[in-house]
């Protein structure tokens, strides 16, 4: 029913359940959480992540995981990150996407040219191998979007989307899909709140974004897979509709943009 179309399965705060992901994967089904994308950062989290999905990956529950370097990373790191690498790297079936890459201004400013580059890099992988781009954006909206427009990406998910209509109404022009987190559910998030109302609703997908941001009621504490029909009660609320039906349509949208270009 439920997909988290963006989690860090090997980051989660595992303290509750012993220190054992299968506690957190238990909890997923249990919630409903029928689908969910594993997503990597840096190349060396890429056998532990192909791991989990290969380990947990069943007629329950479908896994599968994303190939890319966070904006956030050290400039050695983002320049590792070559057309040729990523294509290598993510041309297995269980790996579904591209990134997360994008730019982020509000914690690197340094580095805003290798971070530019490293996204024109992660689109043209996203072109050749034909599977979606996750893009993280954050105080870079302006050049994030200038950037997929110049390179021709039309084809992916800005995660975790934390900014206003105007700036989903340009994403959505592109071809793109806004992934709504937990943030949405927050009392002083109205943009958010207000582009998720304005929202064609085939072109909405919900995540976690796990361990990070966990959604109200959870808020403030570590967030999981298992939390991501919170997520979509939120939006059920301002759509006047049950939380299954936003599961079972952020499900069917994330399908279809898997299928886009199969």
């Amino acid at each position: 029913m439920f997909t988290d179309t963006h989690c860090h399965l090997n980051r989660l705060d595992l303290t509750k359940y012993d220190g054992q992901l299968a506690g957190a994967i238990d909890a997923m089904k249990t919630a409903n959480v029928t689908r969910a994308m594993a997503i990597m950062c840096d190349f060396a989290e890429y056998d532990e992540i192909a791991d989990i999905v290969s380990t947990y990956n069943d007629e329950t529950l479908n896994l599968g995981m994303s190939v890319g370097i966070h904006p956030c990373e050290d400039i050695g790191i983002l320049q590792s990150a070559t057309v040729e690498r990523l294509i290598e790297t993510a041309k297995a079936d269980h790996v579904w996407a591209i990134g997360e890459t994008g730019l982020d201004y509000y914690w690197s400013t340094e580095n805003k040219k290798e971070q530019q580059a490293s996204l024109a890099r992660h689109i043209h992988a996203s072109q050749q191998l034909k599977k979606p781009l996750v893009i993280h954006m954050r105080d870079a909206k302006e050049d994030t979007i200038d950037i997929l427009k110049s390179e021709g990406a039309e084809h992916g998910i800005i995660h975790c989307f934390t900014e206003d209509w105007e700036t989903a109404k340009r994403a959505l022009d592109l071809g793109f899909y806004i992934s709504f987190s937990g943030i949405v559910s927050f009392k002083r998030a109205q943009d958010i709140k207000d582009a998720a109302q304005k929202m064609p609703r085939d072109r909405m997908l919900i995540e976690t974004d796990s361990p990070y941001l966990a959604p109200v009621p959870k808020r403030g504490r570590p967030n999981e897979p298992a939390y991501v029909p919170y997520v979509a009660s939120c939006l059920a609320d301002m759509y006047g509709c049950s939380s299954e039906d936003v599961g079972a349509l952020t499900a069917k949208n994330f399908e279809n943009l898997l299928a886009q270009y199969h």
